[in-house]
């Protein structure tokens, strides 16, 4: 049988989205596909699909999308479906709303895909595919197989990897945790990630874990591995953690760590509770940064705005403080109401969402009405902090003093001039479905 998988993507403007961070969702569901079918893969940020005969010339098409992706994937499920191919939606989007994605699709994958996507191609071959396929149970750490890293046409610095699956985190607008299994942090036995690390083609690869700095005696074990190796990697962490376990940010440069990517949200406690991240201190980093560059690294932060709690003057404070703090490179996202999460829900029910177009829900627009400020002045903001944190003088500054960091780091200030919000938590999201 022959498989086309497609990661839908509306249009990714900005190269390093592109050349950093692989469709590692695409990999894996290449990974747990039976070896017997035919399989190739598709990522749309290399280009739109041409459509020709070699296109649809499958016996299945398997889209993939995140929210802001959804109408382009909808788009390419009813071209395949009016040429008579089978087509079966998956992915973060379709997963919190199979009803809608069913529309588009003869199959809807929700969820993790170990056991429901082999389970569906036999079911088609067997001629009793089934509307809806859901993961009834966790999948076990020890059955994740290693990714399939041919699928993916195109370059990339930075090979996608993943050591663990799940969040202990229950921050109210994170998609990944409002999945059921996002919520249990699984790490995969260490003999195993070291063995597919040592695969890898690339000298660079990017971790997907949620956090690497979830379960520390797991995290400090792998980088003593890790470190035998000669390859560079990046990861998310708490920053909190970071700060308090110098031990952590040592073996993680002996490791070939270039820089942690990092979820600050806000510079401000008050807003740091309400979204039930009081993990975060934000009196502390400042101190966490200047420990993280000590040792060699990058702090790549993550900062949202538009919480019920922020006001106007949250642009202008927070981006004294990310220069002050010398975050390397900062990507400033509108709060985003993802299907799925409570913080959608929730504004949902306080009749706050603007609108339903899916399009728009790529971090970079106000799809909701927040509280103490209003949806042009929380554009602006964004738009204005975006503008002179990344002017051509001040990444010029920044590239000067990255050279002293390394090769790495350089590269990748080189590569921050237009940076795309989306990548941060794609990257992330592909946590909360295989598909």
């Amino acid at each position: 049988m022959k498989i086309l998988l497609i990661v839908a993507r509306p249009g990714i403007t900005n190269i390093s989205a592109r050349l950093i961070y692989p469709p590692f969702s695409l990999q894996q569901l290449a990974a747990i596909t039976p070896k017997k079918h035919q399989v190739q893969g598709i990522d749309e940020g290399f280009g739109a699909i041409k459509f020709d005969k070699k296109t649809i010339d499958f016996d299945i098409v398997g889209i993939s999308c995140m929210t802001h992706g959804a109408v382009r994937a909808y788009e390419l499920a009813d071209y395949f479906k009016s040429k008579g191919k089978t087509v079966v939606l998956g992915g973060w989007h379709p997963s919190a709303l199979p009803e809608e994605a069913k529309q588009h699709a003869d199959s809807v994958v929700i969820g993790e895909a170990e056991d429901t996507w082999p389970q569906l191609l036999k079911d088609y071959e067997q001629g009793k595919l089934k509307p809806y396929y859901y993961q009834e149970k966790r999948v076990e750490p020890e059955a994740i197989p290693p990714a399939n890293r041919n699928v993916s046409k195109g370059f990339y610095l930075f090979a996608g990897f993943e050591a663990t699956r799940g969040c202990n985190n229950r921050c109210e607008f994170c998609a990944i945790t409002s999945r059921e299994y996002g919520r249990a942090f699984r790490p995969r036995p260490k003999e195993n990630v070291i063995n597919e690390i040592k695969t890898i083609k690339e000298k660079n690869f990017a971790f997907h874990d949620a956090s690497l700095s979830t379960d520390l005696n797991y995290t400090k074990s792998l980088f003593k591995e890790l470190a035998k190796i000669n390859k560079k990697f990046i990861g998310y962490a708490n920053i909190n953690i970071l700060n308090r376990d110098e031990e952590l940010l040592n073996l993680a440069r002996k490791a070939g760590c270039i820089g942690w990517c990092i979820g600050f949200d806000s510079i401000s406690q008050e807003t740091l509770n309400s979204i039930h991240k009081s993990s975060n201190k934000a009196r502390d980093y400042k101190t966490a940064i200047k420990k993280i560059h000590d040792n060699g690294m990058m702090a790549i932060g993550s900062l949202i705005f538009g919480f019920d709690t922020d006001t106007p003057d949250v642009f202008r404070s927070t981006l004294d403080f990310v220069k002050a703090a010398e975050i390397d490179n900062p990507t400033f996202n509108v709060l985003t109401p993802f299907p799925g999460t409570p913080l959608f829900k929730r504004l949902d029910a306080e009749n706050r969402i603007l609108t339903r177009d899916w399009s728009k829900y790529d971090l970079w627009n106000v799809v909701f009405k927040p509280k103490n400020i209003t949806e042009e002045d929380l554009l602006n903001g964004v738009k204005y902090m975006h503008e002179d944190f990344y002017s051509r003088f001040n990444h010029t500054k920044r590239l000067v003093k990255s050279i002293r960091r390394g090769f790495y780091p350089f590269i990748l200030t080189f590569m921050e001039a237009v940076p795309a919000p989306i990548a941060i938590i794609s990257n992330k999201m592909s946590q909360v479905s295989r598909f």
